[in-house]
């Protein structure tokens, strides 16, 4: 019996971490709770399905920010286009090019291929986003992790973006909670 609970109990120390305690974010029927730390607003645009204000760390001035957004089934462009589209938002640091600085990776998460864009630099903020007449801010040492949630109703896009460092020191559990989705 001993030996039994031993092994019960090693079990539960291996075991993962609960990333949430937050909200509870629905991407076409899989479900992953947001971390405790991060505060929902509301926003003002209608495809945002969820954003949050992950707090800034020691040393940054803003906060960074999560954005859940949701275009419509098959609206919102292919993979290709949109990691085109986010490498142009950035300018690489000094003597570096955009590839350079830009890592791509792609997983599973219950039948959806997800593919995170990692990319830091100087990022060429437009607000509103998509509007060509729009003021650009220059945002020096920043990082923005891209998703393209890509699922059957789909495809769903989720955007890490801020301070370098607090997007860093965000970056596991953001990592934990989009891989948790089940």
């Amino acid at each position: 019996m001993r030996r039994f609970s031993g092994v019960i109990i090693l079990a539960a120390l291996c075991a993962p971490a609960a990333t949430g305690g937050g909200t509870t974010v629905t991407l076409d029927g899989l479900k992953s709770d947001a971390p405790a730390g991060w505060k929902e607003k509301t926003s003002p645009f209608k495809t945002r399905l969820h954003t949050f204000v992950v707090p800034k760390t020691e040393g940054d001035e803003r906060d960074a920010e999560v954005q859940v957004i949701f275009f419509g089934k098959d609206a919102g462009g292919g993979l290709q286009e949109n990691v085109k589209r986010w490498k142009s938002m950035f300018d690489p640091p000094e003597g570096k090019k955009i590839d350079e600085v830009a890592k791509q990776e792609t997983f599973k998460v219950g039948k959806a291929e997800v593919t995170v864009l990692d990319i830091s630099g100087t990022y060429l903020e437009k607000f509103p986003p998509f509007d060509p007449n729009a003021k650009t801010t220059r945002r020096p040492d920043y990082r923005r992790l891209n998703v393209y949630f890509d699922s059957e109703n789909g495809p769903f896009f989720i955007i890490f973006v801020g301070p370098a460092k607090t997007v860093g020191q965000n970056k596991k559990s953001f990592d934990d909670w989009l891989k948790a989705f089940k």
